[in-house]
């Protein structure tokens, strides 16, 4: 089996029809053996079908995409897994043992005010509270227009500008980290996955607290920091609180309180949300991060800085 996934530095890029890169693994008996990227050669959509085709992918999982690319892929023969985000590895890992959940395609609608723009939601994927599914880093900022893990920025154009000042500023870093909570709870290990976290440095891709950290360490340093919920995710916001009609939202009808599940914003990221009550009509998701209002630590392993 093959599997193809969109990316970027290392993380489910959030759109098919504009992902630059596909990571393709090759897979036996639910177990990755290698894995490569590939250019998309600019093509989008319905020609990306084709590519994939063309290097005998079986399955595709991206964060999101239309109607139009999904037809495409089932045409070619291809599997869709939308809804996925965080890093590559654990996406495939998370489908390998059957706790990725498509989310389906868009459809429309205008009730998240956080957000103060349209989103687009498929039908629900979703996974019980109990599934424990990793999501493949919990480091990334989606509190604004950038939405999506850990330097997945879905809809942002131009230059990135550079908000935290540091020798490291504006440059493509590599980290190990460890993420844990006050109690001595773990939360995210990218030493578990085997591999870095990759990203531009002090443009607002992370939580502000880690990259700031970053911005001005030297390769081979190691640092253990201590973040408030302001420096962090944040304190949970009513105004990320979101009540759809189930007619609306084609899967919604399966989910039950408690479950995860993942709606889809304007520019194609996957925002995961938790299901807070259900009636017959109406059913309501908190979108706020799970981590927020908590204080994190890291430790944190500059592993390596690209210069321009």
């Amino acid at each position: 089996m093959r599997i193809a996934v969109t990316y970027s530095n290392g993380n489910v890029f959030p759109h098919f029809g504009k992902t630059e890169e596909f990571k393709v693994y090759e897979v036996e008996d639910k177990k990755i053996l290698s894995s490569e990227v590939i250019s998309s050669n600019g093509e989008g959509h319905g020609a990306l079908a084709g590519l994939l085709k063309n290097q005998n992918v079986n399955v595709l999982i991206c964060g999101g995409l239309g109607g139009g690319a999904l037809n495409a892929l089932e045409e070619a023969g291809i599997e869709v897994i939308a809804g996925a985000e965080g890093n590559t590895d654990a996406a495939v890992e998370s489908y390998l043992k059957g706790e990725l959940v498509s989310t389906g395609v868009n459809c429309d609608h205008h009730d998240h005010e956080n957000a103060s723009e349209e989103h687009a939601c498929g039908g629900c994927g979703h996974h019980s509270e109990n599934d424990n599914e990793e999501s493949g880093c919990n480091c990334g900022d989606s509190e604004e227009e950038c939405s999506g893990s850990c330097g997945s920025c879905s809809g942002c154009s131009g230059e990135p500008e550079v908000i935290y000042e540091g020798k490291n500023a504006g440059k493509t870093v590599r980290v190990h980290y460890k993420g844990t909570l006050n109690d001595g709870t773990q939360f995210d290990s990218s030493y578990d996955r085997g591999e870095p976290l990759e990203f531009l440095a002090g443009v607002g891709m992370m939580i502000k607290g880690f990259d700031k950290a970053v911005v001005d360490m030297e390769v081979g340093d190691k640092v253990s920091i201590h973040l408030s919920p302001e420096e962090a995710y944040g304190m949970p916001s009513e105004s990320n609180i979101i009540k759809l009609k189930i007619a609306d939202l084609p899967g919604s009808e399966e989910l039950e309180v408690g479950n995860q599940a993942y709606l889809q914003n304007a520019y194609g990221g996957a925002v995961a949300v938790r299901v807070t009550e259900k009636t017959e009509e109406e059913i309501t998701f908190d979108a706020n991060h799970e981590l927020a209002g908590k204080e994190l630590n890291f430790d944190i392993e500059l592993v390596s800085v690209k210069e321009d």
